[in-house]
């Protein structure tokens, strides 16, 4: 359920071959019209991927020059805003929420379990928890012990138990079951804040949602965005920077670019395909060599996060517990 991926279908060689650099397309009168028309009107509706600029140039291809003088103005960072965004709809078309779920229950326990841990670990763990538990009705009535020992390999297990204990009764009590599809109902639920709620609305819904996690807040400070750090602060001047069409899908691409290239200690910026683009190139590792041994995932040949990937991902599905 909500689980589309943006933009024309791509195999694992295109991918790879995105991850390491791209030759740089010709860009044309059309999209540089585009570009300033959206940049005045940052609300306008999004178009979408596009084929790259003249500026976006091969990645790894020695430090992209900087223009001298003053310092960017809101015009221009708006407008390199949306190229990086059209950027990453090329290189992660098949970007997705990398929590399995079948359901808004499923997702939004997934969504819980997966702070401080990988979403690979939350995906190991979620099988046998929605075998014993697969309503919020049976969530409620769990022993906490049972459910504490189930959910151990996510960390912080007790207090998540609690959190899920409570929302599950919440729900069952106050929404009949459901889970609601509205960011006032979802952050009153135990343990939900807005990053939460954003994931569940977006992904299960349909509601468009941006997603700050530190994947997310890392990158757009990176990128200088914003230089905010309160995760709604964040959220508020990026969604001032794009259509709300595009809220969902770009908090996936700049997650997924995240965990596969701009890392947090040692970002593979001689491997990043949008590195033209982006003014803290340099912060990693340059050499096109070593920094494609720094990709992560489906970038790297290697697993996902998702033992149930959705049909169009490039990379093979990660390993059930124990099995890695």
């Amino acid at each position: 359920m909500g689980e589309q991926a943006a933009g024309n279908r791509k195999n694992p060689e295109k991918a790879a071959e995105n991850g390491s650099g791209r030759a740089a397309g010709s860009g044309s009168a059309k999209r540089a019209k585009q570009d300033r028309e959206e940049a005045v009107t940052p609300e306008a509706k999004g178009d979408g991927a596009s084929a790259a600029g003249a500026e976006a140039g091969a990645a790894g291809a020695g430090r992209p020059k900087k223009k001298a003088g003053r310092p960017e103005s809101r015009l221009a960072m708006v407008r390199r805003a949306r190229r990086i965004n059209r950027e990453l709809a090329e290189v992660y078309p098949y970007a997705h929420p990398e929590l399995d779920f079948r359901n808004p229950f499923e997702l939004l326990v997934a969504t819980v379990l997966s702070a401080q841990t990988t979403d690979l670990r939350v995906n190991q763990t979620t099988p046998a928890l929605f075998a014993a538990y697969p309503t919020p009705e049976d969530m409620a009535a769990a022993v906490p012990e049972e459910l504490e020992e189930i959910i151990r390999p996510t960390g912080f297990f007790r207090a998540k138990a609690k959190s899920l204990l409570g929302l599950s009764a919440a729900l069952r009590d106050d929404f009949g079951g459901e889970v609601p599809g509205r960011l006032a109902d979802l952050v009153k639920l135990p343990g939900v804040g807005r990053k939460t709620a954003n994931v569940v609305l977006g992904n299960a819904f349909g509601v468009p949602g941006i997603t700050v996690d530190t994947h997310f807040g890392r990158l757009v400070r990176r990128w200088k965005w914003t230089e905010q750090e309160d995760p709604e602060k964040v959220e508020a001047e990026i969604a001032a920077i794009f259509p709300k069409s595009e809220w969902t899908m770009l908090s996936h691409r700049v997650i997924f670019h995240g965990r596969r290239v701009c890392h947090a200690r040692k970002p593979a910026c001689g491997a990043c395909p949008i590195a033209p683009l982006c003014p803290s190139y340099g912060e990693g590792e340059t050499d096109p060599e070593k920094a494609r041994k720094l990709l992560k995932y489906e970038m790297a040949g290697r697993p996902g996060q998702r033992l149930n990937p959705p049909p169009d991902y490039p990379g093979s599905p990660a390993p059930p517990l124990g099995a890695d």
